[in-house]
């Protein structure tokens, strides 16, 4: 793979300028350059010659593939759009950063991964919550053996809403409930239970929604929940819900042999048992540290630093949301797969 001598080497262009201006922004403080847009709407094109003079926009990818000389893409669009586009890039011979979820099958990954694989440039997920300050914090306490041994998570989101009328609400083109903010909370549970994946179980309701948005029988989820099995003997179960009335108090509960963690992205408690007291500390967790998801992106092309987010990372979380969407059709057990 090349190297570039200079991060301002690394040459950047985005799909998508809805949230690619945070993309931007974030690429430029970590020292690359900021190069190219491309975006179908024009009036967005406006805003991002606006805010990056200097900047090239085009129409299409295809364009911009093949008058620009970006060396690194990344894409900011609707789920469903992500496996196409990169392979277009990668097939392209450019680097490719996703916006998660990386892709909504595992196949779809499997193929972007094999893509980066024959035209030697890498492929990767913008997984920035990899260092909120919630998982961090959590991370150092139950490595220093605050709740001892780790049996389980229990992962759970949502509240009594109705789906929103924008693409997100459309199972076709977000995958479901589950692949929007379950990608985060699975991001933080799989950086605890790093066992292998055995088997996934998945749950849904469906319909209560339904009539009573934009998307019809195409709106996602009422709720989804997924039970996930690994080699450790550990487990985790993962929860998005809208019609849940008793909106949690907390995202991930870690239980373990002494104790408790609870957590969302502003607090934490750890729940101790010492002798036959129950000891609760309570607290604010420390901000996230999301620039160094592209410093670890530049020092990767410029110093073969390795790579934290690989492909192989991003697959992980997909496989297990796509055999929990799949095994709630079937009704059955589904054994996690590694190419």
């Amino acid at each position: 793979m090349k190297r570039y001598k200079s991060i301002s080497d690394i040459l950047v262009g985005v799909v998508g300028y809805g949230m690619g201006r945070r993309h931007l922004d974030l690429v430029k403080k970590a020292g690359m350059t900021p190069r190219a847009v491309a975006e179908i709407d024009s009036k967005r094109l406006e805003s991002a010659k606006a805010d990056f003079p200097d900047i090239e926009t085009y129409g299409s990818v295809a364009g911009m593939l093949k008058q620009s000389d970006v060396n690194l893409v990344i894409i900011v669009t609707a789920h469903n759009t992500h496996e196409a586009l990169a392979l277009q890039c990668l097939k392209a011979g450019r680097h490719v950063i996703s916006e998660k979820p990386l892709a909504l099958t595992t196949a779809a990954c499997d193929r972007m991964i094999a893509a980066a694989k024959k035209s030697d440039v890498i492929l990767s997920t913008f997984h920035n919550r990899h260092w909120d300050g919630c998982i961090l914090n959590a991370l150092k306490t139950i490595q220093k053996g605050a709740i001892g041994d780790v049996l389980r998570i229990h992962c759970r989101m949502g509240e009594y809403a109705k789906p929103c009328d924008t693409w997100r609400g459309s199972r076709t083109i977000s995958g479901g409930i589950l692949f929007d903010w379950g990608v985060h909370l699975l991001e933080y549970s799989l950086q605890i239970l790093q066992g292998g994946l055995v088997e996934v179980t998945g749950f849904a309701s469906l319909g209560y929604w339904a009539d009573k948005t934009k998307w019809k029988e195409d709106t996602h989820e009422d709720e989804g929940f997924a039970v996930v099995r690994f080699d450790s003997g550990q487990w985790l179960t993962l929860c998005v819900s809208t019609i849940d009335a008793n909106a949690p108090a907390h995202w991930l509960e870690i239980t373990g042999t002494k104790g408790t963690y609870t957590f969302d992205v502003n607090t934490y408690e750890l729940i101790q048992t010492k002798g036959r007291k129950v000891v609760r500390t309570r607290g604010r967790n420390p901000e996230g540290e999301w620039w160094q998801y592209y410093g670890n992106i530049a020092d990767h092309l410029t110093r073969g630093t390795p790579l934290v987010i690989t492909p192989e990372w991003s697959r992980r979380p997909i496989h297990v949301l796509d055999l929990a969407v799949r095994s709630a059709k079937a009704g059955k057990s589904l054994r996690a797969k590694y190419a």
